[in-house]
């Protein structure tokens, strides 16, 4: 078996590091006159109910035939000073070893067993009794391999020492059987774990059945965490009179050991769990990623369960802690694509905007790219070649379908977050500007029809400050104030902090585009209501008044590429170029986050200025969403090299950014997607340097679109 060769291999690597040696310490031996009389077991299974100070014979050829060649020991007796196993090549009378020749030299593997650990022994209720068998603190599992050579196995058991006046502890334990491990055997599929989510997978275990049952799970239990239970249903008591069950569970548990786990993957390791009565077995383990192993995607767990019992074991798939397993092991991917997702959508709408056409919002952009041949350029594109990079410069690749389900299992839920991000903040910013328009006007109309002298002087006190300089100053050049307060908070105080004055400074444009679009609106209602009333009435002064300012904005709109947006179209698209960078700035401040909440923990104890990667960084972003975040931005244009380098613009600098953040976040490095964003942020930079200048000589664009205010 595989995994008996694995797992045996694993636990005498760590009994070697642990013990140094294989050999019990020269403290603990024992002296001949310490075994009493010997004992002969003929049964592949042998008991130890006591410490009785003798040794029992077990004939390993005799025993281990018809396939039953390895051989498990469980015990709560402590090795070395409890219970010692020998393997010897033929019997001796002699119970020290250097009595023995050294032809005939015995070999000890007591130093092998693995300590389990156990919680502490059941109380008493009087001296000498129990009220269940002991948790087993130690195991020894042996290979064919092990005890090739050797003829007979001993197991010696120490004496019990009496103390007076002290009650003596509960029961000691030991078991051990020679065993196949394929009679055992229990191989779980996908579909068969899956489906047990509603419908427990049970196996029934027979008395006299194989003490180690294996389980093989065809995926990795640190991606899909089972539920495991084991039901004790006999213990060799038959029902007597009215016995009811009760009691007899409580028999069983005064006869049989309880039942240990042992789960194994190639990468985390032996997990060893002790009581295993109902427990959720998870392992340290995370599949379908760039670095994992061919055998990552698989877990086995042996349980030992005593074999003089009968036990119902149950299996079912706890969906809750797969869904909390899944969201540990790949939010830092699922973050990742949420900042490809929302660099797709950009690309989106700088793509419409270099065609001349109306600018969609960034919810609309994403929905677009979810449909199939959007899908499968964006996601599927990525994916290969990441794969063939892993291909060509490592050895050790994931499985490719594993790798490739949970992959877009992430980007479908990054989607989802990435929607639900996007519709709470629009949803707030609507609110915010509806009620802020609706205060607004109401405060015009009382305005108008205010005349106590404390409103004047207010607002004569409102207009005096907003004609200061340096209010004037603040108000014309937003964007140099922005910088100026962004970039010396990500510098010398933190990148977070930064970042989010840099979101607010979104929040107050978006919000301030969407109020000038309502607003534009709401008029627009008003006089088409004024229009629709004068026509009623046939009163042609009305509609001669109305007509010029209604009719202007009503008309259908021209869908030309020369047509001219409206006032409220044109609003409407820097809200949507707005709401889009803000989306994508916020995922990016929350990659600062856990990194923040330490350093407000640091505060008094001694800081340091940020990391200058970092600044560096968070100046690139800073630049890009102070740059790039009017529609205007998209007119950038340059040449890719070459005799025939094609003309690209903001869309191609998004998509690959898009595409970067893609596979920086299969290999779990989804903070290199800010390299992405200060790249574009630093392209942002130099094109608007170059714009200066050529303004400077005369040059016009002619790519730049012309929008009407009216």
């Amino acid at each position: 078996m595989p995994f008996l060769s694995s797992l045996h291999n694993n636990i005498f690597s760590i009994e070697l590091q642990r013990n140094d040696t294989l050999f019990c310490p020269p403290s603990v031996l024992w002296t001949s006159d310490g075994l009493e009389k010997d004992l002969h077991i003929q049964s592949n299974l042998v008991t130890v109910l006591a410490m009785d100070g003798r040794r029992r014979w077990l004939d390993i050829k005799k025993l281990g035939s018809n396939g039953r060649g390895h051989f498990v020991f469980v015990t709560n007796l402590a090795p070395c000073s409890g219970v010692r196993i020998h393997l010897w090549p033929e019997k001796h009378r002699s119970s020290i070893e250097n009595e023995v020749p050294a032809s005939k030299r015995i070999v000890e593997v007591t130093s092998k067993m693995v300590h389990i650990p156990a919680g502490p022994a059941p109380k008493q209720v009087e001296p000498g009794s129990q009220t269940e068998q002991p948790p087993p603190s130690a195991f020894l599992l042996l290979s064919p391999e092990d005890m090739n050579g050797y003829n007979f196995m001993t197991i010696s058991v120490a004496s019990r020492q009496t103390i007076s006046g002290r009650p003596p502890p509960a029961a000691s334990m030991a078991v051990g059987q020679f065993f196949n491990p394929v009679e055992g055997t229990s191989a779980l599929s996908v579909g068969r774990i899956v489906h047990s989510s509603y419908s427990p997978e049970e196996i029934f275990l027979k008395e006299d059945h194989p003490m180690a049952l294996t389980l093989s799970f065809s995926v990795s239990l640190g991606l899909l965490p089972v539920l495991l239970s084991l039901r004790t249903t006999g213990c060799g008591i038959k029902n007597i009179g009215d016995q009811i069950e009760a009691d007899k569970n409580n028999l069983c548990k005064l006869r049989c050991f309880p039942p240990v786990a042992l789960a194994w993957d190639s990468v985390s390791g032996i997990h060893i769990i002790p009581n295993i009565y109902s427990e959720t077995v998870v392992v340290d383990s995370s599949p379908a990623t760039w670095d994992s192993h061919q055998g990552a995607e698989k877990t086995t767990v042996l349980v030992l369960a005593d074999p003089h019992c009968s036990y119902k074991v149950s299996l079912r798939a706890s969906l809750g802690a797969a869904t909390s397993r899944f969201f540990l092991l790949y939010s830092s991917e699922i973050l990742g694509f949420m900042i490809a997702i929302t660099l797709f959508g950009l690309m989106r709408q700088s793509l419409a905007w270099e065609c001349d056409s109306s600018v969609p919002s960034i919810l609309s952009a994403i929905e677009t790219n979810l449909k199939p041949k959007p899908l499968m350029f964006l996601c599927f594109t990525p994916i290969l070649l990441f794969l063939a990079f892993l291909f060509f410069t490592t050895q050790q690749n994931p499985r490719f379908g594993t790798f490739l389900f949970v992959t877009v299992v992430c980007y479908i839920v990054a989607n989802g977050f990435t929607i639900l991000v996007t519709l709470s903040s629009k949803l707030i910013l609507y609110v915010a500007a509806i009620l802020h328009v609706f205060a607004k006007r109401r405060w015009q109309s009382w305005e108008d029809g205010a005349h106590s002298p404390l409103v004047r002087q207010f607002l004569a006190f409102s207009f005096s400050f907003q004609s200061l300089k340096i209010v004037q100053m603040i108000k014309n050049n937003t964007n140099i104030a922005v910088a100026f307060a962004t970039i010396t908070l990500v510098c010398f105080v933190h990148p977070a902090i930064g970042l989010g004055l840099l979101l607010l400074s979104h929040s107050f444009h978006a919000h301030s585009a969407l109020c000038s679009f309502l607003g534009a609106s709401f008029r627009n209602i008003a006089q088409k209501k004024d229009l629709y009333k004068s026509k009623m009435d046939n009163n042609p002064i009305l509609q001669s008044k109305s007509k010029p300012d209604g009719l202007e904005q009503l008309l259908p709109m021209d869908d030309s590429p020369t047509a001219a947006k409206s006032f409220t179209d044109s609003q409407l698209e820097v809200f949507d170029c707005r709401h889009g960078i803000m989306i994508l700035h916020l995922l990016a401040t929350l990659m600062f986050v856990p990194s923040l909440i330490a350093w407000i923990q640091r505060i008094g104890v001694g800081q340091r200025f940020p990391w200058f990667v970092d600044s560096a960084l968070c100046v690139g972003v800073i630049l890009h969403g102070l740059l790039g975040s009017q529609p205007t931005a998209s007119f950038i244009s340059f040449k890719l090299p070459g005799r025939r380098g094609r003309e690209v613009g903001m869309s191609f600098l998004y998509l690959i950014g898009g595409f970067y953040s893609f596979i920086s976040s299969m290999a779990l490095a989804p903070y290199r997607a800010l390299y992405a964003m200060a790249i574009i942020g630093f392209i942002c930079f130099a094109s608007r340097i170059l714009e200066t200048r050529g303004k400077v000589r005369g040059d016009t664009s002619s790519r730049k679109r012309h929008w009407h205010r009216h």
